[in-house]
């Protein structure tokens, strides 16, 4: 590393679970992110001052101002651009170190594994469960361990999948798509929410990639945001699961 990059990452590598060792592993790592809006965009600013060292942003929509309140990449300027050109500016801007790779398509059962082949690993902050099926389908099929974050009103979650064959996938957790479900357009959220969650995600996958700590692997973490409380449960493999149960 450069004097510039051990000044810059001073503070990762003091902790012992980091070091190094662990930057570099950041450094050599290629994040995919899917989705750049309320949860992948705080995301994706932590994993750029981290030092990733790609970022994979995967996102079809343009910055509207609804998504001001909560997605803090973007400024009012940016109404209208792809929002994975604005964001590959704003993290440009915060480290030019980082690479930037822009994907400005709609993830798909179909396109899913090409958009994310080559990735060390996949953060989900979409709010579709056909998307999220289709990234844990393609993140059991290339071997590559899932973030899965999501949030609705004062709620957030987040947890980590497919990090080995005998880990539980999401669809052991959600088999399918549950009939009251709706996107946060319709049922609200509260922004500063999304950044709690988001940077949850983002802690999950330094942890991942540095090898530091207990991931949450197998294990759903839920905040609570009006009680201020937060609790953590076991997640089982399901083995009638339809995505990585037994044939």
């Amino acid at each position: 590393m450069s004097p510039d990059d051990l000044e810059r990452y001073k503070r990762h590598i003091l902790l012992k679970e980091i070091g190094g060792q662990g930057q570099q592993r950041l450094r050599a790592a290629t994040v995919a992110l899917v989705g750049v809006g309320g949860l992948g965009a705080p995301a994706a600013l932590y994993l750029a001052a981290a030092g990733v060292g790609a970022l994979r942003l995967i996102d079809p929509d343009t910055v509207a101002l609804s998504n001001l309140q909560r997605q803090v990449l973007f400024a009012t300027a940016d109404i209208g651009r792809p929002k994975v050109e604005a964001a590959a500016a704003a993290l440009a801007a915060l480290n030019p170190g980082v690479r930037i790779e822009t994907r400005a398509a709609r993830l798909d059962a179909a396109s899913a594994k090409d958009l994310l082949a080559g990735a060390d690993l996949v953060l989900d902050g979409c709010d579709d469960f056909e998307t999220r099926f289709a990234v844990n389908a393609a993140s059991r099929a290339l071997g590559v361990p899932l973030v899965s974050g999501a949030v609705g009103r004062w709620d957030g979650q987040v947890a980590v999948f497919n990090r080995t064959t005998a880990a539980p996938c999401y669809r052991c957790f959600v088999p399918e798509t549950p009939p009251d479900a709706e996107p946060c357009a319709l049922q609200g959220v509260v922004g500063a929410l999304t950044g709690v969650v988001g940077a949850m995600m983002a802690l999950e996958a330094v942890k991942l990639i540095a090898g530091a700590g207990r991931a949450l692997d197998g294990r759903l973490w839920i905040f609570d945001a009006l009680a201020g409380e937060a609790r953590t449960v076991r997640l089982a493999k399901d083995p009638g699961c339809s995505a990585c149960g037994a044939p």
